[in-house]
């Protein structure tokens, strides 16, 4: 998938720090043992109700490990956030753990943030590993590359590439597609996940997207052949198209976008924002004439204007974790 991990927190290593907490809360008062040595903490104030903490032989239960885990943390990044991305059917867990938190006093205990996103299914139904309806990872990925190889062989989209290419190709292809589909749901909602859907070329899919970037790769390549500068003069350029005026206002909605997408914590908004993007320059190209424009300074602009879309999907769909192709 290209997840990549700055730092590790196995359980092994945290399960005895949780105990110290343990120890700390029950000496400020916030847990309180029961008649047979277990450990719990009375959340009813706070709309919950008790839960154990400790058990009577000492051993640690999730919530031990998920606190000791909270002091490591902070002490290890000295955050002014931490956002737990976990499905919906941990919600409780979290609140309880957040309000075992704030009753310490931890200084971190008003950063931490659960994202709760929904749970995906498959057109054969829901995942779940506990009743062995699980869809190993490996095996889905390959399904991926699979229908992504298929579809692009039915569309000729990697006619004269070499195998190497043709399978970097629908590797990038296949990841953006999975990727793509589950991102641009809010995170919130429960997905329907659908395979060959997610592969399309049109649409609001990720290989819609990537080859929208190609596209616009190719253009740049035959503006360098042509040796057609990628600069202009704006006062020259006194005259623009409706496509173009429009593809200028979402460029400059960018910022925004990411703005918004990180307060609410969606990358949709993302996903929405390059899907608008790519869509607005297809309108431009179907439209417009880049290179039989006469007016050179005209041609200029247009290949400008053109390269900003292709360097604004690139980093947009980079913020997702997929990649775009150069040629298709």
């Amino acid at each position: 998938m290209g997840v990549q991990f700055d730092r590790m927190y196995k359980e092994s290593d945290t399960y005895l720090l949780g105990k110290e907490l343990v120890e700390e809360g029950l000496e400020k008062g916030v847990f309180f043992k029961k008649e047979n040595g277990s450990v719990w903490v009375n959340l009813t104030e706070e709309g919950m109700d008790e839960k154990l903490i400790l058990r009577a032989d000492g051993t640690a239960v999730y919530m031990t490990q998920d606190m000791g885990t909270c002091d490591v943390k902070y002490k290890d990044f000295s955050f002014d956030k931490s956002v737990y991305v976990v499905g919906n059917e941990q919600d409780y867990h979290f609140k309880v753990l957040f309000a075992i938190i704030k009753r310490l006093g931890r200084p971190y205990a008003e950063g931490l943030h659960h994202l709760s996103y929904g749970m995906v299914d498959l057109p054969s139904g829901k995942m779940k590993s506990r009743e062995g309806t699980v869809v190993d990872a490996d095996v889905l990925l390959q399904e991926m590359f699979d229908t992504a190889a298929q579809h692009t062989k039915e569309l000729g989209k990697i006619d004269g590439m070499s195998d190497e290419e043709a399978d970097e190709l629908c590797r990038m292809l296949g990841l953006g597609a999975l990727k793509y589909f589950l991102l641009k749901i809010d995170p919130k909602k429960r997905i329907l996940f659908n395979p060959k859907a997610s592969v399309e070329f049109q649409g609001r899919t990720g290989p819609f997207i990537q080859y929208t970037h190609a596209r616009i790769s190719a253009i740049l390549r035959r503006a360098n052949s042509l040796e057609i500068k990628a600069a202009f003069d704006a006062d020259k350029v006194n005259q623009m198209n409706k496509r173009e005026i429009d593809l200028i206002n979402r460029i400059s909605g960018f910022e925004n976008a990411l703005l918004e997408a990180g307060a609410d914590y969606s990358p949709a908004i993302v996903a929405q924002y390059a899907y608008d993007l790519a869509k607005d320059y297809n309108g431009f190209y179907q439209e417009v004439p880049i290179f039989n424009e006469e007016d050179k300074e005209i041609v200029c602009f247009r290949v400008v204007l053109s390269s900003v879309t292709a360097s604004i999907i690139k980093k947009a769909m980079g913020l997702l974790g997929i990649e775009v192709p150069e040629r298709m």
